[in-house]
């Protein structure tokens, strides 16, 4: 890879990987918080709604904690039936009330035996393993452990095991796990390296990254996000996926 290749992205990346880049952003969302499990669980939510117009996304985000009285974390531990029943016309694209449903119950569940959501991602993770396909792979099995599950909630959870490219679970984790002290990402999570985290790649990210020759695949999987943040960490071997603030901004905002 060229190094003026390698310049132009890491001026890219030193350029949007700032505080102003919270606002527009579904990470806003979360950056509403300041207790660890509000951020979490507001972060999961606007990862997973992030599909489609931001506007919406984070429109959606924030009625979403208005509903759950802007305390997240002690909504899912303490909420009543009654409570519940005001969830019942919240719907965001193919993410309804259902889903919703689950999502809380799941969320209370884990909770009630866990102080923070990381634990939903270690289990069966081995600190020596080159990415987080296994901690997500897992994180879908103990998702979807609970009884009676919707059938329709199964396509809002991704798992490398599906060949997903799992880009907002990626999202979700470049969030928490990141920890440059630039402001965007949290870096809350301690059990997962930077080096470990995936591109979330999307179709911005991929066309992209195929203009500059990252990519040999037409296909947007597991793999192909695989294989570019592969190509990012011979840029940057300890911290690959900050390169996503090079590739989505350049595809998203500057429309490259």
């Amino acid at each position: 890879m060229s190094d003026d290749l390698k310049i132009f992205l890491d001026k890219k990346v030193d350029e949007y990987n700032q505080p102003f880049f919270i606002k527009n952003d579904p990470i806003s969302i979360p950056h509403s918080f300041s207790k660890k499990q509000d951020i979490e669980i507001a972060g999961l939510f606007s990862a997973i709604f992030a599909w489609g117009n931001r506007t919406t996304i984070i429109n959606k985000g924030k009625e979403l904690m208005r509903l759950m009285q802007n305390a997240p974390h002690d909504f899912c531990l303490n909420h009543t039936n009654k409570d519940l029943k005001k969830m019942l016309s919240f719907k965001h694209r193919t993410f309804n009330a259902t889903d919703l449903l689950y999502f809380i119950s799941f969320l209370k569940f884990h909770y009630q035996q866990n102080d923070s959501l990381e634990n939903a991602f270690i289990r069966g993770f081995e600190k020596k393993e080159i990415n987080i396909e296994s901690a997500l792979n897992g994180f879908y099995q103990y998702f979807f452990s609970l009884q009676a599950i919707p059938s329709r909630t199964f396509k809002h959870i991704a798992s490398p095991h599906k060949n997903s490219s799992c880009k907002r679970l990626c999202m979700y984790l470049r969030w928490m796990v990141r920890n440059d002290n630039k402001g965007v990402d949290f870096g809350l999570w301690k059990n997962i390296k930077s080096s470990q985290l995936v591109i979330p790649i999307d179709v911005h990210v991929a066309r992209v990254a195929r203009k500059f020759n990252l990519l040999g695949s037409e296909q947007t999987n597991w793999k192909t996000a695989v294989e570019l943040t592969d190509k990012m960490r011979e840029l940057d071997k300890n911290d690959p996926v900050k390169y996503d603030f090079a590739l989505f901004s350049l595809g998203v905002v500057e429309k490259y």
